[in-house]
């Protein structure tokens, strides 16, 4: 079958499968089966395994305790390795062969972006996306809940730090040459902006590549003072390691998608780096959520706490309460209802969506490495 006809027949499929009427895929009277598709090998495995490690560690407490009303949960992961392309292979298969309920715990912006047609396609749901891209939130995707706040709110965190905090002026970017970098450099942009002030030089690399020599030398020949970073943890810690060798020491911050948790560790020298996070700290959160999560982890013998994994457990609780608010008559737009009108409570942390941009959590937290 030529590449043409297998686009043709995968369309047609979508179409079916959204018109199918009450047909629900992915359910059955003893389990309801979710698809994930994120990065479980390559340079940004860490964030694929840990979020897929904190929502499989409560997945598995709740099977144990009888499922979702009797119906256990299977999470079926395919790798993609943070690569466009292979999300959409992993997608298509999840909706034509799978028959999956629910698309859960995707990690990216571009592999995001790259699936949107599909989603629209088949108005699958699409829950708990590791992004805060701004084209999951506006206009507002009916099918689509977002946990964690938005880059938007990140970035705008990082500027005022940058700007009214420390009251440095000349700021230059380092992006990540794809949708992840354009829609974070945008809200740089626009933060900016709002405080009279713009980047004075812009950078770039490759994703899943750590080659920033280039555009180190560029912020370098232009003298700045801070640099707002948009990547992955490798890359990152590649290019603050190689500043402060070249006895360059600006000031970085960073979106919560490079996870502070192994970017600090892996950082040779006493830099100054804030990233803007979108949980509590697991490890030192007084919260009763916190310390729920660590039991658990403890009784599931994980031998790390950090700021992803506890995103993807939280968001396995928050699909595993809607769904128990459907009872018996689990459907996916009974799921997608749940998720627009209640208020839920996972232990003492309330989320409530905004009906504007389906997002539940709104509050940004700092972890900065000196």
């Amino acid at each position: 079958m030529s590449a043409n006809l297998k686009r043709y027949f995968y369309y047609f499929c979508l179409f079916f499968l959204s018109f199918a009427g009450q047909a629900e895929f992915g359910i059955s009277a003893d389990k309801i089966t979710i698809g994930m598709s994120n990065p479980q090998s390559g340079p940004s495995a860490n964030l694929g395994q840990q979020f897929k490690l904190g929502a499989v560690t409560h997945f598995n407490a709740v099977n144990l305790q009888g499922g979702i009303n009797g119906k256990k949960i299977e999470l079926l992961s395919l790798d993609d390795g943070y690569e466009p392309l292979q999300t959409v292979e992993n997608t298509r298969s999840f909706l034509l062969t799978k028959s999956v309920f629910a698309l859960f715990g995707y990690v990216g912006t571009p592999t995001s972006h790259s699936i949107l047609p599909l989603l629209e396609s088949s108005q699958i749901p699409y829950l708990m996306p590791m992004t805060g891209a701004s084209f999951l939130r506006t206009p507002d995707k009916k099918n689509v809940y977002n946990l964690r706040a938005s880059y938007h709110q990140e970035i705008q965190y990082q500027v005022n730090y940058l700007l009214n905090q420390l009251k440095l002026k000349n700021i230059g970017l380092l992006i990540q040459a794809d949708e992840f970098g354009l829609s974070v450099e945008n809200e740089i942009n626009e933060a900016l902006s709002m405080l009279g002030s713009q980047p004075i030089v812009i950078t770039r690399f490759k994703r899943n590549t750590t080659d920033i020599d280039a555009a180190l030398t560029t912020l370098i020949q232009h003298n700045v003072n801070a640099i707002v970073l948009v990547g992955t943890t490798e890359p990152l810690s590649e290019f603050i390691n190689a500043s402060y060798e070249r006895d360059f020491k600006p000031v970085f911050t960073t979106v919560s998608f490079a996870s502070s948790d192994e970017l600090f560790k892996k950082l040779k020298y006493s830099s100054h780096v804030l990233v803007t996070e979108v949980v509590p700290n697991p490890k030192s959160c007084t919260m009763k959520i916190c310390k729920s999560f660590r039991a658990q982890m403890k009784k599931a013998k994980a031998e790390e706490l950090n700021h992803i994994n506890f995103e993807g457990y939280l968001s396995a609780m928050l699909f595993v309460e809607a769904a128990k608010k459907c009872g018996e008559e689990l459907t996916q737009q009974c799921l997608l209802t749940m998720l627009k009108t209640q208020t839920f409570t996972l232990d003492d942390l309330i989320i409530e969506f905004n009906p504007q941009t389906s997002q539940g959590l709104n509050q940004v937290f700092a972890s900065i490495n000196n």
